[in-house]
């Protein structure tokens, strides 16, 4: 599923230099292929200020063809007729949010075993989130670090959606990550700490084009 080769997260939060706008519209540039708003942990941002957030967010990606994902948040999803919504294991049920936002939306759910990944595969999922794959300061992950050999463990156990791999990646280690058998990466600091995103995009673009 080449929507999921370059999967950019981000939310207020994430961006220290630059407005969300601009660090998304320099990442649109610079060739991300899907794009998740995940707003968590800016105090100044209410309800209010995480959908008009969202809507501008929304209206990029759209003008773009990026497809639009919101993380663990359905109502919010349902109010910015997102493209989809991620959700993790102590988030909304996967099956629960699959019947809410209907059968042609993306449902993508993170997975840290194979059990989980079943499990999801039931519910409904199109795509598993697999992570962390190394040490990340974008979330407090109480979740242990993954084996690269996850990917092949998943495949082994008949498991065929697309895995997106997440967590501490970056242009220096996604190569052996996408090796390994994941789909594509899921990036945040690597690219919102970039002093050019546009560049270093194109960068990370190149790991995940073969």
């Amino acid at each position: 599923m080449d929507l999921l080769k370059l999967y950019f997260i981000m939310g207020s939060q994430d961006c220290l230099v630059r407005t969300p706008e601009e660090t998304l519209s320099l990442a649109i540039e610079g060739g991300i292929t899907s794009f998740q708003y995940r707003e968590k942990g800016n105090p100044s941002f209410g309800e209010v200020e995480k959908y008009e957030l969202g809507k501008k967010l929304r209206e990029l990606c759209g003008k773009h063809g990026i497809p639009f994902i919101v993380n663990d948040d359905l109502s919010l999803a349902i109010a910015l007729d997102a493209d989809g919504v991620h959700v993790g294991q102590d988030d909304e049920n996967a099956r629960y949010a699959r019947e809410s936002i209907g059968p042609n939306k993306i449902l993508g759910v993170s997975t840290h075993t194979i059990d989980e990944g079943l499990q999801a595969v039931l519910d409904g999922a199109d795509y598993l989130g697999i992570g962390p794959m190394y040490p990340t300061i974008s979330k407090a992950d109480t979740v242990k670090q993954q084996n690269l050999a996850i990917f092949t463990e998943f495949r082994g156990a008949g498991i065929q959606l697309p895995l997106v791999a997440i967590g501490g990646i970056n242009s220096t280690n996604g190569e052996e990550v996408m090796n390994s058998g994941a789909t594509g990466l899921a990036i945040i600091s690597d690219i919102c700490r970039a002093s050019n995103i546009t560049e270093h995009t194109k960068l990370l673009r190149r790991l995940v084009s073969y």
